[in-house]
C-alpha cells in the first residue's frame, strides 16, 4: 500500500494556505489562491502533483459539502421568492451562451483559427458555454459575506436551474448526432428527481424534528451524522438514479436540514472540515487537472477569444433575465458575473462530444484554458462587482459565533435538563 497520498495531501494544504496569503495581500479571494496552487504545482507548471483516484474522489466529496452547506445557510424565504426569477435568468443564462458559442465557432472555421468545423461541433461548443459551476461562486460570495443576500439566493437558484436546462440542451444536441439517448427518457427522470426531492425532503424534515424532540438534548453530536447521511444520500440517488448532478442532491439536504432548529449547530461543524481540507482539495484539483500541450498562436488567441465569450455571455444573458425581473444595474453585472464560472460540468461535457466524435481533440485545449480561465477570473470580477457591499466580518468570525451560540445553547438545554431532573 502506497502512502504518497499523505505527501499529496500535506503538500496541497500548504500550498493552497500560502497562495491564500498571497493573493490575499492583494485583496483577492481565497479561492484564486488554492485555484493557482493547483496549476504551478500541477503539470501545467511543475508537475509536482497529478491527478489521483484519492484526490478525485475527495474532490467530488468536496463540493458536495460545500453545496451542502450552501443550502443548509440558505434563506429559504429569499430562494423562494428568487426562485421564480431564478428560471428566467436560467433560461436566457443558457440560450444566450448557447446562441453566441455557436456563433463565435462559425466565425472562427471563416477566419481560419478552426479547420473543418461542423455546425453541430459549433452548437456543441455553445453547449459546453450553458454550463455554470456554482461552487465557486458559492464559496466566493461566502467570504465576502454576500451569500444570503438577495443578488446570491439567486445565483443559487439560476445555477440550480442551469444544471437542468444545461442538462436538456446537452441532451437535445446528442440526439442530432445520433447519439441513442431518448431526450423524453432524460426529461422523464428530471420530472421524477424533482418528486422524489420534494417527497425526500418532506420526509427528512419528519424523521429530523422526531429525533430532536424525542432524542435527549445531550446527544447533540448525533445531528450531523444524521445530516451528512441524508446528504451523501440524496447526492448518490440525484447522480445514480436520475442522471442528475449530486451536487442538487446534496443542495436539497442542506435545505431539508434548514428547515430545522439545529441547522446552525450543524453548520458549525461542517465549516471547519470544510475549511480545513475539503474545500482546498476540491479547488486546488481543479488546476491539478490542467494539462496544456504546445499551442500554436491562432489557438492561443482562440482561446482568449473564447474565454471572453464565455464571459460574456453569461454576464450578457443573465443580466437581461435579471434585468427583465427587476433587478437594478449593479445587481444585474452581478449575478451575471456570478453565473459566469465554469468547471468541472464544462469539462464533462466537452468530454462526452469528444467521445461522441462532435467536438475535435483540438477544440479540448480552448474548452480547458477558458474553464481554468473563467475559474479564476470570476472570484476577482465578483470582489470588483460587490465591492462596497461586502458585509463586516470574516468567515472565521462569523463561524466562530455560531459556534459559541450552539455550544451556549447546548448548555443552557443541559441545565433545564439538570433542573427538570431535580
Amino acid at each position: 500500500m502506497s502512502y504518497h497520498y499523505l505527501l499529496d495531501l500535506a503538500l496541497i494544504l500548504l500550498s493552497t494556505k500560502l497562495f491564500g496569503i498571497f493573493t490575499g495581500k492583494f485583496q483577492m479571494p481565497r479561492v484564486v489562491g488554492a485555484l493557482l496552487a493547483g496549476l504551478v504545482l500541477g503539470p501545467a507548471m511543475l508537475n509536482i502533483l497529478s491527478e489521483t483516484e484519492f484526490l478525485s474522489r475527495l474532490s467530488e466529496l468536496g463540493v458536495i459539502v460545500i453545496l451542502f452547506t450552501a443550502g443548509i445557510g440558505t434563506d429559504l424565504r429569499e430562494l423562494k421568492s428568487a426562485g421564480k426569477s431564478g428560471f428566467l435568468l436560467s433560461l436566457c443564462g443558457v440560450l444566450v451562451p448557447m446562441a453566441m458559442g455557436a456563433g463565435f465557432g462559425y466565425l472562427a472555421g471563416r477566419v481560419g483559427w478552426l479547420t473543418d468545423n461542423t455546425l453541430l461541433e459549433n452548437i456543441f461548443l455553445g453547449t459546453v458555454l450553458t454550463a455554470t459551476s456554482v461552487s465557486i461562486t458559492v464559496e466566493t460570495l461566502r467570504e465576502l459575506g454576500c451569500l444570503d443576500t438577495r443578488v446570491g439566493s439567486t445565483i443559487l437558484a439560476a445555477a440550480l436551474i442551469d444544471d437542468v436546462l444545461g442538462l436538456v440542451a446537452l441532451t437535445v444536441v446528442a440526439s442530432m448526432a445520433g447519439d441513442g439517448s431518448g431526450l423524453l427518457l432524460v426529461l422523464l427522470k428530471i420530472v421524477l428527481f424533482f418528486v422524489f426531492a420534494f417527497v425526500a425532503a418532506f420526509g427528512g424534515i419528519f424523521i429530523f424534528r422526531w429525533l430532536i424532540n424525542h432524542a435527549h438534548q445531550k446527544n447533540l453530536r448525533r445531528y450531523p451524522v444524521f445530516a451528512f447521511v441524508i446528504c451523501l444520500l440524496l447526492a448518490y440517488c440525484a447522480e445514480e438514479f436520475f442522471g442528475v448532478a449530486d451536487i442538487i442532491g446534496a443542495f436539497v439536504a442542506g435545505l431539508v436540514v434548514a428547515c430545522t432548529s439545529k441547522a446552525d449547530y450543524i453548520r458549525s461543524k461542517f465549516e471547519p472540515l470544510s475549511y480545513l481540507l475539503l474545500t482546498p482539495v476540491f479547488f486546488a484539483g481543479i488546476g491539478i487537472k490542467v494539462e496544456l500541450p504546445q499551442l500554436t498562436g491562432s489557438l492561443v488567441v482562440f482561446s482568449l477569444l473564447l474565454l471572453t465569450v464565455a464571459i460574456l455571455s453569461k454576464i450578457i444573458g443573465c443580466g437581461l433575465g435579471a434585468k427583465v425581473c427587476g433587478y437594478n444595474t449593479a445587481e444585474c453585472i452581478q449575478v451575471g458575473i456570478g453565473m459566469a464560472c465554469r468547471g468541472e460540468v464544462a469539462l464533462i461535457v466537452a468530454n462526452r462530444g469528444l467521445s461522441m466524435g462532435i467536438l475535435s481533440q483540438a477544440m479540448m485545449t480552448p474548452i480547458v484554458i477558458t474553464v481554468v480561465g473563467c475559474a479564476v477570473l470570476t472570484p476577482l470580477l465578483l470582489k470588483l462587482a460587490f465591492s462596497g457591499h461586502s458585509r463586516q466580518g470574516s468567515d472565521q468570525s462569523v463561524l466562530a459565533d455560531r459556534y459559541h451560540r450552539a455550544e451556549k445553547l447546548e448548555q443552557v438545554s443541559d441545565e433545564l435538563l439538570s433542573k427538570k431532573a431535580q
